[in-house]
């Protein structure tokens, strides 16, 4: 992932939050929304915050890192690419992703994983995984 300069306002007038937050990411930037009022970060992106009601968002870059908070195994037969992981992951600055874990096993993948995220290109477009973290 590259590194931004700067961080990204979200405004009434410009782009919406959603559309601001792929562009980051399809430029290897993972963001993050976050309230300059109370503080916390959410995710999903939106133009007001959930925990506050205040509309002074905007995206800063995610650390990446964080932990398996529920994981289920989507069952495939092998002609259909086999077993799945479905995941929810708390990122570190404390909003929760649903995404898949890879790099191991699907029904390797345990509740407390520390992970890392990665954004990897499907379907011609940048989509969030998480890896499990070295040595941990």
């Amino acid at each position: 992932m590259t590194t931004m300069e700067t961080a990204i306002r979200v405004t009434a007038t410009g782009p919406g939050p959603e559309r601001l937050w792929r562009d980051a990411l399809a430029a290897g930037d993972l963001t993050l929304p976050f309230c300059l009022d109370c503080g916390r970060a959410h995710f999903y992106p939106r133009v007001l915050c959930p925990h506050c009601g205040s509309n002074a968002i905007e995206l800063r870059r995610a650390s990446g890192r964080g932990t398996v908070y529920s994981t289920t195994v989507l069952r495939r037969r092998p002609q259909d690419g086999g077993n799945l992981n479905i995941a929810l992951v708390d990122f570190a600055e404390g909003p929760r992703m649903m995404s898949r874990i890879d790099g191991i096993d699907p029904e390797a993948v345990a509740i407390g994983l520390a992970v890392e995220a990665a954004i990897v290109e499907e379907e011609g477009a940048p989509v969030v995984v998480f890896r499990p973290v070295e040595g941990a």
